[in-house]
């Protein structure tokens, strides 16, 4: 049939693409669909084609004929050898503008085919069919299955390629690069990691290099290339990456700037902050002084920010200012850091005053917080960061951090018990999970400040009275059932972990401090059943030790207390749990050779010696609250007495050197063994059969030599 060229009218040009599809539908030969296609191509090219005729044109080839077009070797005569690839890429791009066919399996699967066109030698008549296959990944990307799929078929490799390559669309690459990384940052590292270190160093030398607008818009890219899930530090190619963007960053920071060329650069070093700390800034003179002069900056930031807050300037600043939250929480960690430190005292006092008024900043806007604005990100990143400077600073804005805890206290509940999907703004969260919005955990970084504050009469009532031990309680159990469903092998410490063993340290102070509160709030009561359960669980695990340490002892002190409740009064719980505490305090010394001597003397456990620092004072109010509970609970002698310890103790007491047993040892082991003598006759009988009165005489163990000559 006869193909008339494409007419100039828009009508007459649609007139004539519907004519060609008709032929494509009808054609009998591979020759008249060819000349057909190249009118529909021509026109797809010219950008011609509405969402309903892209449908046609699809409908009229589906994918088999793009797919022919592919892989045909032969093109026809007098065409160059890349014309039916062309077509082929064309008519997919075309396609790929629909959504849905974006994400179609014959597009995925021709995934390999586009990175082979990014890696080819791209000739001047091929810049076409580079676009068309950037016009592809560019959709695929924004489908569902598109980001994995790339990573997985190569596509990273070859856009990290095809940038370094710098041929036509390399820029492009680049875009997509970042839109990968945002997507699947841990993946990319994973798979491609020295093809992406390269694209690092290429645009960590520019930003050395450049000295025009390029470096600010290179501290918008670099970003999305500086990993937290592949340490930069490790080798060295990261490591120099990492001293190039310092010394870019020290001579961007080190001059007079606008706002729009100081905020993408704070935002870099942010980003560097969270992947590396401030390991990327070298000791001595220069890197303190750059140091000192981030965290400067950062608190200029928030103050110009924070402080007399405009609504809408707000808005526009919450990204750089959440970056530079980021900065002062390597602040206030370098001015607490006493082995190598970076910055010295005095520039660590200037710092600390400077962040105080940061903080009173932070702490005004969040007063000023309306209720329907607490699902803001933002909020959450200001309360976290607020939250870093209560758990190390406990002196200073006092009296405001009082008069803000009822909204910390409401804030916290609220996201806890609506488990708040709010999508973090970058640098909001340090660790951020993949592809996910999680629900965010106010409380897990305000523990630490809560830990100090009930320590002391006016935030501790303040606490009391908006409810926290009750909310506490709540998060506890919540911690502790995602504890027990994470793997039971030996890990770093998690922050589950973590946050358990602060809120045994907040109940601690709450029942050291305010006995009463235990007997009159039932939280305390639902507590005491979560630690009964938990204890038996904990111990066996040796990596568990310095949370069964806080377990035992906050159950042990809680006991006392509770004494009189239906828990407590000998069931098979309480005394698996007492069973349990028992096992905690009694493998703590050992009887060891004395190189001093051709005795034995007492030691710390090997099994607990590492842990020692953490757990030892947990241990000796573990013993205290031990004792105090004999006089209580009737049942406990015989408990004592089925796990051997009295006997163990004995043993271990009569074996070892004295001299090698401190006061403040002799005092606990005393309590103990004076509360079981005087509580039990069978107790008493045991000590006595292992010369008791003997080594109590040698240990100045006065109240217990009393005791066991009383008839």
């Amino acid at each position: 049939p006869h193909f008339p060229a494409m007419a100039s009218d828009a009508g007459d040009r649609l007139a004539t693409l519907k004519r060609c599809l008709s032929v494509l539908r009808d054609a009998r030969n591979d020759s008249e669909q060819f000349a057909a296609l190249l009118l529909v191509t021509k026109a797809v090219r010219a950008g011609e084609v509405d969402a309903k005729t892209r449908r046609q044109i699809f409908d009229a080839i589906g994918f088999t004929f793009p797919t022919r077009l592919l892989i045909s070797q032969q093109p026809p005569a007098d065409c160059p050898p890349h014309t039916f690839r062309a077509l082929g890429l064309t008519l997919l791009a075309c396609f790929c503008t629909d959504p849905e066919l974006a994400g179609h399996s014959q597009i995925l699967n021709k995934i390999p085919t586009f990175n082979d066109v990014l890696l080819s030698p791209c000739d001047p008549d091929c810049t076409s069919m580079v676009d068309d296959v950037y016009q592809c990944l560019s959709a695929v990307l924004a489908t569902a299955r598109g980001p994995r799929e790339l990573v997985t078929k190569g596509t990273v490799s070859a856009l990290c390629q095809a940038y370094l390559n710098g041929g036509h669309g390399s820029e492009r690459a680049l875009t997509l690069l970042v839109g990968l990384l945002a997507i699947a940052e841990a993946k990319c590292w994973q798979r491609d990691a020295p093809q992406l270190l390269a694209v690092l160093t290429k645009l960590s030398s520019d930003f050395l290099k450049a000295e025009d607008m390029t470096k600010f818009e290179l501290c918008e890219v670099l970003p999305h290339f500086i990993p937290l899930s592949h340490p930069l530090t490790e080798n060295s190619q990261g490591s120099e990456c990492l001293c190039r963007l310092y010394k870019g960053l020290a001579e961007v920071l080190g001059s007079k700037l606008s706002q729009s060329q100081r905020d993408p650069a704070l935002k870099l070093a942010a980003s560097l902050v969270q992947a590396c700390g401030a390991e990327w800034i070298p000791a001595g003179s220069a890197g303190s002084k750059f140091l000192a002069l981030l965290v400067n900056l950062a608190c200029v930031e928030v103050r110009l920010t924070l402080e007399e807050p405009d609504p809408l300037e707000v808005e526009g600043k919450k990204e750089v200012v959440t970056a530079c939250y980021v900065l002062m929480e390597m602040g206030i960690q370098e001015c607490l850091r006493e082995e190598n430190p970076l910055l010295e005292n005095v520039q660590k006092m200037q710092l600390m005053r400077i962040m105080e008024e940061a903080f009173g900043a932070v702490i005004f806007y969040l007063r000023q917080v309306k209720q329907e604005k607490l699902q803001d990100p933002f909020i959450f990143a200001s309360v976290r960061v607020l939250g870093a400077w209560m758990a190390e600073e406990t002196s200073s804005l006092k009296q405001e951090i009082c008069e803000l805890l009822p909204f910390l206290v409401d804030y916290a509940r609220k996201l806890f018990k609506e488990g708040s999907p709010a999508v973090s703004l970058p640098q909001a969260e340090l660790v951020s999970t993949e592809g996910s919005a999680l629900p965010q955990d106010a409380l897990r970084f305000l523990l630490p400040g809560f830990c100090h504050l009930t320590a002391e009469d006016k935030p501790r009532d303040i606490l009391i009275a908006e409810g926290a031990p009750a909310l506490l309680c709540e998060y506890f159990l919540q911690q502790w059932e995602l504890l027990t469903s994470e793997s039971t092998a030996p890990a770093p410490l998690t922050s589950t972990e973590m946050s358990l063993q602060t809120m045994c340290g907040i109940f601690l102070n709450l029942v050291v401090t305010a006995p009463d509160l235990p007997r009159r709030d039932k939280t305390f009561s639902s507590l005491m059943d979560v630690l009964l359960k938990s204890l038996p669980l904990l111990l066996p695990q040796k990596h568990h030790l310095v949370l069964a340490a806080n377990v035992a002892t906050l159950g042990l002190m809680m006991a006392r207390i509770l004494a009189g409740s239906a828990a407590l009064q000998g069931t098979q719980r309480a005394r698996e749990f007492f069973g349990a505490a028992i096992g905690f305090l009694s493998r703590a010394h050992v009887a060891q050779a004395d190189p001093s001597s051709d005795g034995l003397a007492l030691a710390v456990s090997p099994a607990y010696a590492s842990a020692w620092d953490d757990i030892a004072e947990l241990w000796f109010l573990g013993m205290q609250a031990w004792a105090g509970c004999v006089p209580l609970l009737p049942w406990l002698p015989h408990v004592a007495l089925g796990t051997h310890w009295l006997q163990g103790l004995a043993q271990l007491l009569s074996q070892v050197a004295p001299a090698s047993v401190d006061c403040e040892l002799v005092t606990a082991f005393q309590a103990v063994l004076v509360e079981l003598a005087r509580a039990s006759q069978q107790c008493r009988d045991v000590i006595l059969s292992h010369h008791g009165t003997e080594w109590a005489n040698l240990y100045g163990m006065a109240a217990l030599e009393q005791c066991l000559a009383e008839q």
